[in-house]
Parts: C-alpha cells; sequence; structure tokens
C-alpha cells in the first residue's frame, strides 16, 4: 500500500535528510517534487497545492533552515501535515443504541458486502457484539446468497425475506428481529449501483430516514483513486454518513483517496479493509499511516497484533524451555502458527520501519512459511524435540518427504540454532550479543 508515494516522497525528501546544504531554494524545490508526488498518488491538486504551502510556511517559520537537524524537522513536519490530512485523530464507531445500527452505504463493486461481514466478525471478536447482518440488496443477483455465505465463513446469523422487494422494510423488520433475539448490533448492507442514480439515492436516503442508524459508513474501492472522493462527495451531499471505509488498500493503490477524501468531504476514515480474509480490517489511525508512507513503519500496530496473539500461560511454558535448552521444532511451529494470525506477511512487514525499502521488490508470500512447515511435519516427534539427533541419512529422508532439499534442511537447522540462541541471550540480557546475531541473520 503507498508503495509509489512513498518511493517518491522518500527521493524529494532526499536533499532534506542531510545529503547537501539546506537553503530556502531547495526547500521549495523538495516541495514541488512533494507535490508532484501526490498529484502522481490522484491526490485532489487543491489538496495537494494546499499541503504544499502549508508545510512550506511552518517550514520557514519554524527556522527549518538554520536548525541542527533540518533534514528531520522538515520530514516531521511534512509527517505531521500527512496526519492532518487523514484527519488527525483516530476517529471511533459509535456502538451506543439498543441495539446500535450500523447502515453501510457505496457503489457496486466497492467491497461493501465482504466488508459488512469483516465489520460483524470484528464487533464480534474485538468488541463482544452479538451481531446481525441484514441482507437489503435485493436487485444484485445472489447478493443475498453472498451475505449467508459471509455470515456462515465468522458464525453471524443473517437476516433476509425471500420475495420482499422493500428494502426499507427489509430492515425496519431486521431491527425489530434483532431485538427479540438478542442481537445488539445490526449491520444493513444496502444495493449498490455501477454509477450514482436518482433511484438508488432515494432508496438508500429512504432506508437512513426509516431506521436512524447510529452510524453510517461509505464504502470506497481505493483504487477508484480521485473517482472515489468524487462518489464520496455526491453521497455525503444526500446522506451526511459519519465516517469512511476504504477498501483494497492491500491492492497496487495510488492512494490519493485516502489522501483526499477528509478533506473534500470532511468526514474522517474510520475503517482499511487489507486484504481477503475476514479478519483483515484496521482501525484507521492516520499518524501511524502517516508513518507508514515516509516509510517510517508502524511499530505500535505491529505490537497490537502481537498482543492479541499473545497466551501468557504458554508463553511462560516456553520460558521455562528456553531456560532447560528444550526449546524444539514443535515449539518453533507454534510461534510460526501465531505469526500467521497476525495478518498477511507483506503487511507485517511494511510495519518494521525501513524493511518495506529494504525489500523493495520482493514478493512477500503468505505461503513463506510452507517449505519450513512441510520440512518439520516430516520429521519425527523425537527429531522435532531433539533436534542434535539429526544426522546426514535423516536429513536426505526429511528433504525426501517434505519435497525439498538438504540445503533447505541445513539451513532451517543454522536459523533454528541461531533463533534458540537468541533467545536463550534474551532471558540472559546479553543484548550487545543478541543485536550482532541478528545481523548475521537472514
Amino acid at each position: 500500500m503507498f508503495d509509489n508515494l512513498s518511493d517518491k516522497l522518500d527521493k524529494a525528501m532526499h536533499v532534506l535528510k542531510g545529503h547537501g546544504q539546506i537553503t530556502e531554494v531547495n526547500v521549495a524545490e523538495t516541495l514541488k517534487e512533494v507535490r508532484r508526488a501526490l498529484l502522481d498518488a490522484d491526490v485532489n491538486f487543491k489538496t495537494a497545492k494546499e499541503f504544499t504551502n502549508t508545510v512550506k510556511e511552518r517550514a520557514l517559520g519554524q527556522d527549518v533552515l538554520t536548525s541542527l537537524q533540518p533534514g528531520q524537522l522538515m520530514v516531521k513536519l511534512v509527517k505531521d501535515e500527512l496526519t492532518e490530512l487523514m484527519g488527525g485523530e483516530t476517529a471511533g464507531i459509535d456502538l451506543s443504541g439498543a441495539p446500535t445500527v450500523i447502515l453501510m452505504s457505496g457503489l457496486q463493486g466497492s467491497g461493501k458486502t465482504t466488508f459488512s461481514g469483516k465489520l460483524a466478525n470484528y464487533l464480534k471478536s474485538k468488541k463482544t457484539k452479538k451481531p446481525l447482518l441484514v441482507a437489503c440488496d435485493v436487485y444484485r443477483p445472489a447478493a443475498i446468497n453472498q451475505l449467508h455465505v459471509v455470515g456462515g465463513q465468522i458464525n453471524v446469523d443473517v437476516y433476509s425475506e425471500e420475495g420482499n422487494m422493500d428494502p426499507v422494510a427489509i430492515a425496519k423488520n431486521a431491527i425489530q428481529h434483532a431485538k427479540e433475539n438478542g442481537h445488539n448490533a445490526v449491520i444493513v448492507d444496502t444495493a449498490g449501483r455501477l454509477a450514482i442514480d436518482e433511484t438508488m439515492m432515494t432508496e438508500i436516503a429512504n432506508i437512513h430516514q426509516a431506521i436512524t442508524p447510529n452510524e453510517t459508513l461509505f464504502v470506497v474501492d481505493s483504487m477508484t483513486g480521485q473517482d472515489a472522493v468524487n462518489t464520496a462527495k455526491a453521497f455525503n451531499d444526500r446522506l451526511d454518513f459519519d465516517g469512511v471505509v476504504l477498501t483494497k488498500l492491500d491492492g497496487d493503490t495510488r492512494g490519493g483517496a485516502a489522501l483526499s477524501i477528509k478533506s473534500v468531504v470532511n468526514k474522517p476514515i474510520k475503517f482499511i479493509g487489507t486484504g481477503e480474509k475476514m479478519d483483515a480490517i484496521d482501525v484507521f489511525h492516520p499518524a501511524r499511516m502517516a508513518d507508514r508512507i515516509l516509510g517510517m513503519g508502524d511499530v505500535v500496530s505491529l505490537v497490537e497484533r502481537a498482543q492479541e496473539q499473545y497466551d501468557e500461560k504458554e508463553a511462560r511454558k516456553l520460558q521455562k524451555k528456553i531456560a532447560k535448552n528444550q526449546f524444539g521444532f514443535d515449539d518453533f511451529m507454534s510461534q510460526i502458527q501465531q505469526v500467521k494470525k497476525m495478518g498477511s506477511m507483506k503487511d507485517l512487514v511494511g510495519m518494521i520501519p525501513g524493511a518495506g525499502k529494504a525489500l523493495k521488490g520482493v514478493d512477500i508470500d503468505d505461503d513463506a512459511f510452507k517449505g519450513i512447515e512441510a520440512i518439520i511435519q516430516s520429521m519425527t516427534p523425537e527429531e522435532r524435540s531433539t533436534p542434535s539427533v539429526l544426522n546426514g541419512s535423516r536429513k536426505k529422508r526429511i528433504a525426501k518427504g517434505s519435497g525439498t532439499s538438504v540445503q533447505e534442511v541445513n539451513q532451517l537447522l543454522k536459523q533454528f540454532n541461531q533463533m534458540s540462541k537468541m533467545m536463550k541471550m534474551m532471558q540472559g540480557g546479553g543484548g550487545r550479543k543478541m543485536m550482532q546475531m541478528m545481523k548475521n541473520m537472514k
């Protein structure tokens, strides 16, 4: 996400990171490049111009040219302004009401139905809600069936009415059904169109008026760039929605929608969709996103995801094993499973400061652990618990059984031994030695 924009901003800021003398002239030249990078990312022209003018005013007002670290101060100003451009503060979702009613709106193909499922899954797993999905798209072929499939995947009830072509009545009946059946969150999935038309706008306005939702969210495909912003404005003029959801941010997106939408419609981005799986949903944090765009990573989100998978009881067991030198491949496999639950590998790597730039052009597959898992699964219980018994003939058998080579088995063993030593050092406080070892590891 935002790869192209990140690259161009990095090049634009190169001069101001200490590679040459800082003058008012090259500050202006750099900001001209920043503006060009924003326009290439499909950011609204007026927004891009205002952005660079604001940064320039602040830079000259804060004596960037005479500061001890002008480059770093300039990057901070750009980061602060990017954060402000995307909304400044993290916007929460209103979960009041009994039940909470959330109305989804947007064009056909924006990912509304899939995101409705992701939001239901988020409310169920993170907010301990009992959600109900409501199928109010009565026109698109198989739309109701799609929502039932999505609901089945996350074990959430779906309300639909066969033969009823009145979405307003369906929405009202669904809320009554939710009250009678203990559902404290209702997510209403509405019909979309391939383009904005009066019939669709009137229909969704009627649903909005009939059910008075706590939250009205506008779902937009971030890959449509500036068109997304124009569509958002048209919807907001009619619905006065509460927030924006950006889907498909894991695609080859230029990011213009994320950067322009707040300044054009003055409504916050509340959620982003970062993949196809039902747990690929994130609350939108403007400051963290600005860090990622400028190649600074997002350590806070990475830690939060790790904490979600953290099991204190298992961690204590693991600690004892490491202390007794009993850390084996079964434990290693357990750690891999926890990392996999944290999300896509590409997304996780992007959260590590500098990693995105270092691995530019490297295709990080979500199946990156497949070979490792195959090797471990080809080992006997004894080999997994006591890796020191692995001799030449055993390695050949494991390689054959896992469809890999002896070289790959040896490489895994080497990395496993380094990891075991590193864990031991972490317990013993050998920080300097551990850092040296990490540098030597791939």
